[in-house]
Parts: structure tokens; C-alpha cells; sequence
């Protein structure tokens, strides 16, 4: 619904990029609430994703 209305409003680029860090969500939603500990693999995901929104930001 909120990816409709950023389409319309010509804020789709900054859409995008927030629809893209889903996957990230429930990483970071379960080190908050649930106090899991992430792998090695995990934190250099979220450290990519941390990077490309960055650079798709500035770029």
C-alpha cells in the first residue's frame, strides 16, 4: 500500500530502496526484541545492505 503511494507521490526511488532492506528486518528486529546473536554470514549481510542503501542514496 505504502509502495502505491510512494509511486504516485514520484518518491519511488527512495521506495525502492527502502523495500529492498526487508530482508534485513528480521535480522535486526530479532538482535532488538529477542536478543539472538547473528553469524559471521549474517553481519556481513547486513553490513552489505548497509553500504548499498548508502551508496544508492549519495549515488
Amino acid at each position: 500500500m505504502l509502495y502505491l503511494l510512494a509511486a504516485q507521490r514520484q518518491l519511488l526511488a527512495v521506495a525502492v530502496v527502502l523495500a529492498s532492506l526487508y530482508p534485513a528486518l528480521p535480522v535486526v528486529l530479532g538482535l532488538a526484541l529477542l536478543h539472538e546473536r547473528i553469524t559471521r554470514r549474517q553481519a556481513v549481510g547486513l553490513l552489505g545492505a548497509g553500504i548499498a542503501t548508502v551508496l544508492l542514496t549519495l549515488g
